[in-house]
Formats: structure tokens, C-alpha cells, sequence
């Protein structure tokens, strides 16, 4: 899978929920490529997400909400998930 692959399943899945607005995907990949822990085919992932109901929320409970979305992804694709809300 590559980053386009990648970003177009995360978006997918987030965009099924109305009050998330956007979500912008940015790849940090590159900033880890010399770190003993990067795995080839698994993605840094920076996520910009629009969303008060997430904004509003705890933290915790946005992130986790968020990885709960895109469990399969954290588990297969993504090595390293930074999460922003707006």
C-alpha cells in the first residue's frame, strides 16, 4: 500500500461521521526514515481533522475515538499517528 492508498481509506473512514468536517493527511514519514523502530510500508501519519464535537471532547477521548476508526490501518499500515484538532 502507498501513502494515496493510505490516505484515501483514512479519509473514507472518517468521513462517514457528519460532524467531522475535514480531514487533512499529512506524511511524516520522512522524518523517522533513519530510526532503528521505522518498518518499510508502515507511515508516519500527521491527521488534521475539523471537527468541534472531537475539539470539544477530551483528548483522550478524541484520540481514542480516532484510533478506534482506524484500527486496522494502526495495525497494518501506520507505525506512528499525530493527531490535530481544529
Amino acid at each position: 500500500m502507498n501513502i494515496n492508498q493510505l490516505s484515501e481509506i483514512i479519509k473514507k473512514k472518517l468521513s462517514v461521521y457528519e460532524f467531522i468536517k475535514r480531514v487533512n493527511i499529512e506524511d511524516k514519514s520522512f522524518l523517522h526514515k533513519n530510526h532503528k523502530t521505522n518498518e518499510k510500508g508502515k507511515f508516519h501519519i500527521k491527521l488534521k481533522i475539523e471537527s468541534e464535537k472531537l475539539k470539544n471532547k477530551n483528548k483522550l477521548d478524541s484520540n481514542r475515538f480516532v484510533y478506534k476508526i482506524l484500527q486496522a490501518e494502526l495495525k497494518n499500515h501506520i507505525h506512528s499517528l499525530q493527531i490535530e484538532l481544529h
